[in-house]
């Protein structure tokens, strides 16, 4: 907890794991579903994953503070909308109005965006990362058991080449270590 939320008492939100997933021509964002405040679960089937953008044709997942999140969304979809579905410069723009608005400079989240050509992580630093290709997959993943998933990912690569069954695999792995992270998964693929 920062020194802010001690402060005002308040009792930090955690827990997300979201992760991507593209290897064999198919690319998935899956999430898990619990959302926790201090070491209570107040919800275990939030959905976290999400179609976004004309036609649905890029998945978002997102984690951090969800109003955050969904302003994020939004944006993302304009910058979808002005760059004519172009995901890699859409999420570039939005990675350039996140770090220099100061509106948009204090949101705490991150996401993970797909459509069938791309996947990337953005960040609130101006961050637009692709994944480096690992045994022909691309694997990342973001929130309190993104390293767990990321590594479990990283290792099933090897044995397995269906993104969605990695994407499974890998959450389950997750949810078993990481205490703010259930296996109640969200999945979408493009």
């Amino acid at each position: 907890m920062d020194a802010h939320n001690q402060a005002h008492g308040l009792t930090p939100w955690h827990g997300t794991t979201i992760i991507g997933v593209k290897a064999n021509g198919k690319t998935v964002v899956a999430g898990d579903g619990q959302v926790s405040m201090g070491n209570t679960v107040m919800k275990p089937n939030a959905r976290k994953v999400r179609r976004i953008g004309e036609g649905g044709k890029v998945v978002a997942g997102f984690a951090g503070a969800t109003a955050d999140a969904f302003t994020l969304f939004d944006r993302l979809e304009r910058k979808l909308e002005q760059y004519r579905g172009q995901l890699m410069r859409a999420a570039v723009e939005l990675a350039k109005d996140w770090r220099t608005d100061k509106y948009l400079r204090n949101l705490e989240a991150l996401m993970i965006v797909a459509d069938a050509d791309v996947l990337l992580v953005i960040t609130g630093n101006g961050d637009v990362l692709e994944p480096e290709a690992r045994e022909g997959a691309l694997v990342t993943a973001i929130g309190s058991g993104g390293n767990y998933a990321l590594s479990a990912a990283r290792a099933l690569v090897e044995y397995e080449s269906d993104a969605e069954v990695i994407a499974r695999k890998a959450m389950k792995v997750a949810a078993d270590i990481c205490v703010f992270t259930n296996d109640n998964v969200t999945l979408e693929t493009v």
